[in-house]
């Protein structure tokens, strides 16, 4: 890894339960213009995808925004009125998704529903089978991904993950400890040994 200049960021498109997650979605936004990285995201404006979204864009970052047609008005609430955004649209989920991975040197998995489970897991599928190498976060605010990374435990435990190298997502509780710990990770030179186990948790 050589450089970091663009973060993937999936994220729910509702507001989830009280003001958290926005926060969180605010915050990670402010901490990837403060360091140079681009967002990439999903294009909408609703929920924590509009909160990382409008985090980024009010601390003067650049984002890119990747939407199908049939999402528009869905995910947003109008017109987009995000400043900075660059916004592609795609014709299908599939075209979208193969954007956004083209586009990003890491991936965050903010708290979000089925389709942000959907989007992380698959990004995670593509590591065990050697088809990238890039950092994968899963944002644990409130302990939100803990079903999940149990999940990913038990698959572990049960002989069911392989290429264990190549799937370690790391696991970040604060979203102001997000962007330094993938920064440690791009920076980081640690040879593959042995079983290292499939979670980091930070």
């Amino acid at each position: 890894m050589s450089s970091i200049r663009s973060i993937c960021v999936y994220c729910g498109s509702s507001d989830g339960r009280g003001e958290t997650y926005l926060q969180a979605g605010r915050d990670l936004g402010r901490d990837l213009a403060g360091s140079g990285m681009r967002l990439v995201y999903g294009g909408g404006t609703n929920g924590v995808m509009g909160a990382v979204a409008r985090g980024t864009s009010d601390a003067g970052g650049t984002i890119l925004g990747i939407i199908p047609r049939f999402l528009i008005g869905k995910e947003t609430s109008g017109p987009v009125q995000v400043a900075n955004l660059e916004l592609v649209v795609t014709e299908d989920m599939h075209a979208r998704k193969h954007l956004m991975f083209e586009e990003s040197d890491a991936f965050v998995a903010l708290p979000g529903g089925i389709g942000t489970l959907e989007e992380i897991v698959e990004i995670m599928t593509w590591a065990q089978l050697g088809r990238h190498s890039k950092p994968i976060v899963f944002a644990n605010i409130g302990g939100f991904w803990d079903p999940v990374l149990a999940l990913i435990d038990h698959m572990k435990e049960e002989g069911f993950l392989h290429s264990l190298q190549r799937i370690r997502p790391m696991v970040v509780d604060e979203a102001d400890e997000i962007v330094p710990a993938l920064l440690e990770a791009f920076a980081a030179e640690t040879p593959e040994s042995g079983d290292p186990g499939v979670i980091d948790r930070l």
